[in-house]
């Protein structure tokens, strides 16, 4: 816990995680309910939109990332829709400073992943400052007891992928987020980076071992 983490718990700017709410309730000896209210308040102001097909879901998505105007959260290994991703990359190349990060679950599902992250890399060096902060984060969470998780989130909107609805083999259904929980998954994607192993150089990236590596083409 640091000076810097408590003032913008104090100031509304980030949540505070499940873990440093239970020590901060045991330091004051109160609840969350009431110390954490005016952090949860606005996450049952507005319903989720629950998405139903293809051409709704890949919408939503590419809304959210041309949406980023501050923070661009992306969290998965399982992508491989090429508009999605030629989407993100342009994004970052039209908004220099806008701050993404990548968080991978184990190791990329794709080739078509692995190889968007080796364009993230040429369009953005990890190490450069020229905006004043770290402009792209790529971290891999190799912790087999953590769930895999996906979503998409922007500081104005999220989406959140969910089992189909159809069928067991399509990737057609999801949840539509606002602003309210947006910022709730951007904290989550922060704090997955920082427990994630960086993945920041090309050579990283090639040492990565895809799991369907006959799909390069798909």
């Amino acid at each position: 816990m640091t000076p810097s983490m408590v003032s913008g718990w104090e100031l509304n700017q980030h949540t505070t995680s499940m873990g440093h709410r239970k020590t901060l309730c045991e330091i004051y000896g109160q609840s969350p309910e009431v110390l954490f209210a005016h952090q949860d308040e606005g996450l049952t102001r507005a319903a989720p939109k629950l998405l139903t097909s293809v051409p709704e879901l890949q919408r939503a998505l590419l809304e959210t990332v041309r949406g980023a105007r501050e923070c661009l959260v992306v969290v998965g290994s399982r992508s491989r829709d090429l508009v999605y991703l030629k989407t993100i990359e342009e994004t970052l190349e039209q908004r220099p400073t806008l701050v993404h990060y990548r968080v991978l679950f184990g190791p990329p599902f794709h080739q078509v992943l692995a190889d968007h992250l080796l364009r993230l890399l040429k369009l953005r060096d990890p190490s450069d400052r020229t905006h004043g902060l770290k402009t792209v984060h790529i971290g891999l969470v190799e912790d087999p007891g953590t769930p895999e998780r996906f979503f998409c989130a922007s500081e104005r909107s999220a989406v959140v992928p969910i089992p189909s609805l159809t069928s067991l083999e399509a990737f057609d259904s999801g949840i539509s987020l606002g602003r309210a929980e947006a910022s709730r998954l951007l904290d989550h994607g922060r704090q997955a980076y920082a427990a994630a192993r960086r993945i920041e150089t090309c050579g990283a990236v090639h040492a990565l071992d895809v799991v369907r590596k006959r799909d390069a083409t798909t």
